[in-house]
């Protein structure tokens, strides 16, 4: 199995369970900064250590970095807050698995922004799985049923879809800035790339993000800190995740890797499901399929 898969997969099973953690923490304590927060409070000294760990390990030299590499770093840091923030927020609105797949609207704006940023092309049948992918979100979007039955617009066009959408666009964007990130890196194998920028952003981020909340949310660094059984979970999953998802970009082109990288519906139905005993449905189940059958599309581009 090539790496690049291997990484993806690994990363989405603990990208999921780091949203589900994260979604613990914003329905009991948390708002959607410090839950936010959490992921990178842990997240960041962590990464330094596995970064210092590996060099010292292979003894590999720090690659070079340049200014290009740090505007990706930056780019992809911010973007990557407030599309955590948004899936955060989206989860007080639909259940866990439809708000993890309305956030995979990634896949499709991750190939237009590698597209236009890095010239990554993408074959027919990746289009084509766009296309899929977006009627399989217009199911999901559709928010559960009321008395008052809402038109067409009001159906694509509400908070849930909106917060989708925008965390889809920003992890899109982060993830092209990355996977840039990691080209600008003359030297070192994939894991020392990937372990590398992913320290140097979990850095920016908690500088970032800490310093917003110590101005606009004070109290939540303290409970964040209180929490500390589940954000320093929330802070490992979270490294773990982004270290598979860095070595994958360091590989392969954003689109495929967002695109396999959907298995993470499949996780995360189970535990919503299973564990959180949340239903879906019909339609939300005919957007899942309908994503799914996308992610199998592109998966079969990437070979094509």
């Amino acid at each position: 199995m090539p790496l690049w898969i291997a990484a993806t997969l690994f990363a989405a099973f603990m990208q999921n369970l780091r949203f589900l953690l994260q979604r613990h923490l914003k329905v009991t304590t948390l708002s959607t900064g410090g839950a936010t927060l959490a992921r990178f409070l842990f997240g960041a000294p962590l990464a330094a250590v596995l970064f210092g760990l590996y060099a010292w390990a292979t003894g590999a030299q720090l690659p070079a970095l340049n200014a290009t590499f740090w505007v990706f770093v930056l780019t992809g840091g911010i973007a990557q807050i407030l599309a955590t923030m948004c899936v955060v927020a989206l989860f007080a609105f639909r259940n866990f698995a439809v708000g993890i797949t309305l956030k995979k609207t990634e896949v499709m704006l991750s190939a237009a922004v590698g597209l236009i940023v890095l010239g990554d092309a993408v074959s027919l049948p990746v289009l084509l799985a766009i296309a899929i992918g977006f009627i399989g979100m217009l199911f999901l979007s559709d928010p559960p049923k009321s008395d008052i039955r809402l038109p067409l617009r009001n159906r694509i066009f509400n908070a849930a879809s909106g917060y989708g959408l925008a965390s889809g666009a920003l992890f899109g964007v982060s993830a092209v800035a990355y996977r840039g990130a990691t080209l600008e890196l003359s030297s070192g194998d994939a894991i020392l790339r990937a372990s590398l920028t992913l320290t140097a952003a979990t850095a920016c981020q908690l500088v970032l993000l800490g310093a917003y909340l110590i101005w606009r949310e004070p109290g939540q660094l303290r409970k964040v800190a209180q929490s500390w059984r589940v954000t320093s979970l929330t802070g490992l999953t979270s490294i773990l995740g982004s270290l598979g998802w860095f070595t994958a970009f360091a590989l392969q082109t954003a689109a495929y890797v967002k695109a396999l990288g959907q298995v993470e519906l499949v996780f995360s139905f189970l535990f919503s499901v299973f564990f959180l005993r949340e239903k879906s449905s019909a339609k939300e189940i005919m957007g899942l399929v309908l994503i799914l059958g996308s992610v199998l599309l592109i998966f079969w581009g990437s070979y094509g």
